[in-house]
């Protein structure tokens, strides 16, 4: 049965899709399945794992609205094993559409619920704000991801998406927590940074990862590609800080073997992914 991880801070520029499609890229070369769900309109993540948002004709607003079965609407991405929900621009206005849903916090939940058992980990790039999307993503999740950069006022901001994330265990998902909070964005030159990184620790302590990710060039360059880090660069400070985190994650050391998928037909694998869901 899948963790459901929402990855979601309402700030935008934060490396929230960054971190969602890289840390599943690299659970999913750890041999485990992974499903990412674009949560999130501007369809960054979609992009992000070379699906061209503007050809995508069923996303995930169809499950959330038309009562779609999520398990045809996966894609097929580039690497064994990470399969992905894409977003399009339908899903712009679903928020006032969901309004007057019955049940409309648990649209998303009710959704993932038969595909669970499919995967080991569903990745919920969540948009960045704290509308009815972002608390879809949180309602139907075990936990909460916050990506946190390295700048002023960082930790100021994290406030309202606190109260929000408590709002949701009260009164939602008792059982909703905090996984974890990686700091991004880290420009080691810089005295801001080591203050940032000390002030988090000593607030979140053992809630905040040791990897810490750098500013990096080549992470800003990758999603114009459609590609997740490692395959972009995968020898580039930000794939491996991406990986050094995924093992922490994991809490396992493993090996990257990178399997790249070019065919557009599910291989036998795949298929049986999908007869599972």
């Amino acid at each position: 049965m899948a963790k459901i991880i929402s990855v979601c801070n309402q700030k935008g520029g934060v490396g929230k899709t960054t971190t969602a499609i890289n840390l599943a890229s690299f659970i999913a070369l750890a041999g485990r399945n992974v499903l990412v769900v674009d949560c999130d309109p501007q369809a960054n993540a979609t992009s992000g794992l070379g699906i061209d948002k503007k050809q995508v004709k069923e996303s995930i607003y169809n499950a959330l609205i038309d009562n779609k079965d999520i398990s045809q609407l996966l894609v097929n991405t580039k690497l064994t094993n990470l399969y992905l929900v894409p977003s399009n621009v339908h899903l712009t206005g679903v928020e006032v559409e969901l309004v007057s849903i019955e049940g409309r916090e648990f649209r998303l939940k009710n959704a993932l619920e038969n595909i669970r058992p499919a995967f080991d980990y569903i990745i919920l790039d969540a948009p960045p704000s704290l509308g009815l999307l972002t608390i879809n993503a949180l309602t139907a999740s075990n936990s909460a991801l916050i990506p946190l950069q390295c700048e002023y006022y960082a930790l100021e901001g994290l406030s309202q998406l606190l109260s929000t994330i408590n709002l949701v265990r009260q009164n939602l998902n008792p059982h909703l927590e905090i996984e974890g909070i990686l700091l991004t964005m880290a420009d080691f030159r810089t005295k801001l940074t080591d203050e940032v990184i000390k002030e988090a620790r000593n607030f979140f302590q053992h809630k905040v990862y040791r990897t810490v990710i750098p500013r990096s060039i080549k992470l800003g360059e990758a999603p114009g590609f459609g590609m997740p880090i490692i395959l972009y660069d995968k020898n580039s400070h930000g794939a491996r800080s991406y990986y050094e985190f995924a093992k922490e994650f994991l809490g396992v050391d493993f090996p990257i073997d990178i399997e790249i998928k070019e065919k557009k037909e599910p291989a036998d694998g795949e298929k049986s992914i999908r007869q599972r869901a």
